[in-house]
């Protein structure tokens, strides 16, 4: 092979390689939820409301998230994700949310069984007051488009 055809190879070969070599590329998944009493099991009268942005890194496990909400019966007195379950199913607390103020914002890194969880669809955000204290208001997470 001549000197010149080798480094034509080696030139088309070293970026392959490179690639080859790079970390695995993180995959950013965000997730909605709309908040309200009709979503809760049982449903509740309350005409609070809210919303809940979340974000998840398939390489790093982190989860970050911003969770509104308005015109709840009294104040919140605690807020978590909970799952696994799909709508209308009620489960455990998988992660709290810190904070009873809106907006509620924070993060977490996932275990393996959480991230699972969370990508298939079974996590939702369940806000609780004085008044509804198994939950007022509630959104099962989607995947947005």
């Amino acid at each position: 092979m001549s000197p010149s055809t080798c480094r034509s190879v080696l030139g088309l070969a070293l970026p392959a390689m490179v690639l080859m070599a790079s970390p695995a590329l993180a995959e950013n998944v965000t997730f909605k939820a709309t908040l309200n009493a009709s979503s809760e099991v049982p449903p509740n009268s309350s005409k609070g409301t809210g919303a809940a942005d979340v974000a998840y890194d398939t390489v790093s496990k982190n989860l970050t998230w911003t969770v509104t909400f308005s015109g709840l019966t009294g104040s919140a007195t605690m807020a978590h994700f909970h799952g696994p379950a799909e709508v209308g199913k009620n489960a455990g607390v998988a992660l709290p949310i810190t904070g009873t103020a809106s907006p509620m914002t924070g993060s977490a890194t996932l275990t393996d069984a959480q991230a699972t969880d969370l990508l298939a669809g079974e996590w939702y955000v369940n806000i609780h007051t004085a008044d509804n204290k198994g939950g007022e208001i509630r959104g099962q997470l989607i995947k947005a488009k």
